[in-house]
């Protein structure tokens, strides 16, 4: 039973991205009418420097590898270029029950990755997992249009700019995912972290440089936006802390996000005084047991 959890005490941490991440979520739709990408970046940077001094002191008992550090900033860029995608992607007019959906299914692009480079191995229990995860991630998010009305969501696609930046934002997420995990083989998740906060910042500067950042908001958006910020950063770390404990891309990228689903409905339900549908109860159940799936393990054998 302690070999057991010890082997998946990287579940731990996925859990506390997922709940990091749905916190994040929920506090953005507070500000989500009073901010622009490029002044959420900037909240959200201010608000992971909150516990970098934390986080520091951590580094500094630790050895950091330089070519560590170069890789864990480059590919840290890549998540926050993803995220300014999807806020392109809606600006230039796509509707979110199609760029969602496309987003949120980044953790493919991690699998593939991490079956094709990192050759890691799945029995066919947690394929399947995966399989019924999937559609769970589109549901949670509360965008099903693709699953009742599928020529609607179909006949929206076409070669258009917006679409363009929604699939850009889905192969960024996915190769992010899964390139933490290469990181952590040379940096500690602390010196991981500090990689992505310092990739936050120099993005937040490029744009503070440009003129694209409107400063004019009020002190509430700029609390709840930092504090946003802070969870989000703390949902990163956790991801990179499950990479640590030795939790495979192909599972990791999965599990947490439908999880975070989960708890964000949970909070949505709290906070926000909404009410789950029929169809969300499927989809978290379609979770749960996707979930189960994807940690099956077997005498160590793959596929």
């Amino acid at each position: 039973m302690k070999t057991y959890l010890r082997e998946k005490f990287w579940l731990l941490f996925v859990i506390l991205a997922a709940l990091s991440w749905a916190i994040w979520g929920i506090l953005t739709k507070f500000i989500s009418g009073d901010l622009t990408p490029y002044s959420y970046q900037i909240l959200f940077t201010i608000g992971m420097l909150v516990s970098s001094p934390y986080v520091i002191n951590k580094c500094k008992k630790e050895k950091v590898n330089i070519k560590g550090v170069i890789f864990g900033i480059c590919i840290s860029t890549l998540a926050i270029i993803g995220n300014i995608s999807v806020y392109e992607s809606f600006v230039l007019g796509g509707q979110a029950s199609i760029v969602l959906p496309i987003t949120n299914l980044y953790p493919l692009v991690t699998i593939t990755f991490a079956l094709l480079v990192f050759k890691e191995k799945l029995h066919f229990m947690n394929l399947i997992g995966i399989m019924i995860v999937m559609p769970a991630i589109i549901i949670l998010s509360g965008q099903s249009q693709i699953f009742y009305n599928p020529v609607l969501f179909f006949h929206g696609l076409g070669l258009k700019t917006w679409l363009l930046f929604a699939f850009l934002s889905l192969l960024l997420f996915g190769l992010f995912s899964a390139s933490q995990k290469v990181t952590t083989k040379y940096l500690s998740a602390w010196w991981s972290y500090i990689c992505f906060i310092t990739a936050s910042i120099f993005v937040s500067l490029c744009f503070i440089a440009f003129g694209l950042v409107d400063f004019s908001f009020s002190q509430k958006t700029f609390g709840v936006g930092s504090m946003a910020g802070m969870f989000d950063g703390l949902g990163v770390l956790a991801i990179y802390s499950a990479y640590r404990a030795k939790g495979k891309a192909s599972q990791v990228s999965s599990i947490v996000t439908s999880i975070q689903q989960v708890f964000t409905i949970c909070l949505a339900i709290i906070f926000l005084k909404e009410k789950l549908t029929t169809l969300e109860f499927i989809g978290i159940g379609l979770a749960i047991l996707g979930s189960w799936f994807i940690l099956f393990k077997k005498n160590e054998k793959g596929l």
